[in-house]
């Protein structure tokens, strides 16, 4: 049983760490290469993908702006840009199109490059064809800038500190109700063993007591 046990909560831990992983801002400090416009076709890969632009129908195929990308080590990656409009992650993103010109703007060669700051949450997977997605980007000076990622730190100080009152909740409200009330069925429970064996014991005395006037 303590396998399972540990082996469940691993199994919690890990989905808690993908969730917040995928969902939780990020931040690549990027030279940008180029920009598109590309039509497709969303499947079984729905998931990862933003609803459409915020005042356009709901389809399955429709355009999607693409920003490449390559980081200071040579190493490329390709975001897309989609609003994320009232739904999830709660953004509130609704300017793609704004984002799109900015990084349009933004583009630059290996010889006079421009490095831009992107916050983005997602993930980039070539198998399933997952592109993760940009919140936000900006100029910076170098690659070098170094960002502190103060909203995921509030964020998880925020959750810990959750966790942290409902568990001592937990505990007083288990002691003050639980605990009581498992120590009376446990006591009842001794009670009625201690009547039944004096019950025993009485009965053993008159079946002696029957069994010896015999």
């Amino acid at each position: 049983m303590r396998y399972v046990k540990w082996s469940f909560l691993g199994l919690v831990a890990l989905l808690l760490f993908a969730f917040f992983h995928y969902t939780l801002p990020q931040h690549d400090i990027v030279r940008i290469v180029g920009t598109e416009n590309r039509r497709m076709d969303i499947g079984e890969n729905s998931w990862f993908f933003a609803s459409p632009d915020v005042g356009t129908a709901a389809s399955t195929s429709r355009d999607i702006f693409f920003i490449n990308a390559v980081y200071p080590d040579g190493s490329t990656m390709e975001y897309r840009n989609e609003d994320t409009g009232w739904g999830w992650p709660p953004y509130f993103k609704m300017d793609s199109f704004s984002v799109a010109t900015e990084a349009k703007e933004l583009v630059s060669t290996k010889v006079n490059p421009i490095w831009v700051a992107i916050t983005h949450y997602g993930w980039r997977n070539q198998l399933f064809t997952i592109f993760p997605n940009v919140i936000d980007l900006r100029q910076v000076e170098s690659p070098d800038v170094t960002i502190i990622p103060w909203v995921n730190i509030i964020i998880l100080l925020l959750l810990l500190s959750a966790l942290f009152t409902i568990r001592r909740m937990w505990l007083r409200f288990r002691e003050r109700t639980i605990d009581p009330a498992v120590i009376d069925v446990q006591q009842s429970i001794e009670d009625l063993d201690d009547r039944v064996g004096r019950f025993g014991d009485r009965g053993r005395v008159l079946f002696g007591w029957m069994f010896g006037r015999k």
